[in-house]
């Protein structure tokens, strides 16, 4: 059995900061950064939003098995997870393979303060979008915690503090000694 890649793949709900921090660790380990999300946009040539709307939550599903799936040769990188990845079986196998999985977990109140800056979230796009994201968040939890080899709160870190914690916890799952 071969070592597993030395990739980070980050998980969490919408607003754990996937992208956000995921960028600073790439660039502070000089591993690329990876959106699966942006790699959706790309080969669908629409905004997520779009595809939601036009195709609807099924078949954006099936193009981020797609994405995932795409980095199966890849190495040296930080991937940020869409929201919703880890809710198919297959999904969550893939990611495992591709490397350390870290969950970026947050309290409801802060995910909640964070995502309202945002309304392009099409899953949000109810009437009432804070209780749509407590349902949300407490059916995914679970299978968030199942994914995840370590978990980094990030309610009360700044993003470098976040991005300490994981690169901390790929230097102990890789065992490397002072970086890659």
């Amino acid at each position: 059995m071969s070592a597993r890649p030395t990739n980070i793949v980050l998980i969490g709900f919408m607003g754990s900061g996937k992208s956000s921090i995921g960028r600073i660790v790439a660039r502070r380990m000089g591993f690329q950064f990876l959106d699966t999300d942006a790699l959706i946009v790309e080969r669908a040539g629409r905004s997520v939003p779009t595809i939601f709307a036009e195709q609807g939550e099924e078949k954006f599903r099936d193009l981020e098995t797609g994405a995932i799936e795409s980095l199966a040769q890849h190495s040296r990188c930080v991937i940020a997870t869409g929201g919703g990845a880890v809710l198919r079986e297959r999904n969550r196998a893939l990611l495992r393979e591709l490397g350390l999985v870290v969950l970026l977990a947050a309290s409801e109140e802060v995910l909640f303060e964070r995502v309202s800056r945002n309304d392009r979230r099409p899953l949000l796009q109810t009437e009432n979008p804070r209780e749509t994201l407590g349902q949300m968040l407490a059916g995914r939890r679970e299978v968030y915690e199942a994914a995840a080899e370590h978990v980094v709160d990030t309610s009360h870190f700044t993003h470098r503090q976040s991005a300490d914690a994981v690169i901390a916890a790929a230097r102990r799952a890789f065992s490397w000694k002072t970086g890659p």
